[in-house]
């Protein structure tokens, strides 16, 4: 499957917006409903999170514009999202034997602007301890397009995230970060 180099992955030149205390609260309480499904290990209600085209990208390279011209450590949509949520779930699994758990720390939510089809542009920084034999410690900023929907709520039509060790050397990178 070819990626859809039209997928508009840009968080820069954003339209300023005035950003109310509820609207900053309601973000928040999203982006931490999101990791807290992650560690419960809720992946398909995580997934559920996504828009139908929603992306989750971890770019390989520092200030990476996009994952078209450079490899990332994942570029995935729905079908890559749920392919690798059935691999981790699996019984037969050995990558997963024990499970792989996780504890996520989210702060400094900001809301940067809107994009040019109007996603809400976010950003969040996160610390990510992760157990499985051994215990290892994930930290970087999140980058977020949301779409609002009708009626009220987020859906998320990007997920960035940006390893502060994007280019080391990793162990298998099991579940989501």
């Amino acid at each position: 499957m070819q990626p859809d180099r039209r997928f508009d992955v840009s968080t820069r030149d954003l339209q300023p917006i005035q950003t109310s205390h509820e609207l900053l609260k309601d973000v928040e309480q999203f982006i931490f409903r999101e990791a807290r499904l992650l560690d419960e290990r809720r992946f398909w209600e995580w997934d559920a999170l996504f828009t139908d085209e929603g992306m989750y990208w971890v770019p390989q390279a520092h200030e990476q514009d996009n994952p078209f011209e450079h490899i990332s450590l994942f570029w995935e949509g729905r079908m890559l999202r749920e392919v690798r949520i059935r691999r981790v779930e699996n019984a037969r699994n050995w990558s997963q034997q024990p499970v792989t758990r996780t504890a996520h720390l989210v702060g400094n939510v900001a809301i940067e602007g809107r994009d040019a089809v109007g996603h809400l542009v976010v950003s969040a920084t996160f610390q990510v301890s992760e157990w499985r034999l051994d215990q290892r410690q994930l930290a970087g900023r999140y980058t977020y397009k949301l779409a609002e929907q009708p009626g009220g709520g987020w859906k998320i039509a990007l997920k960035r995230v940006d390893l502060i060790n994007c280019n080391d050397i990793f162990a298998n990178l099991e579940v989501f970060v």
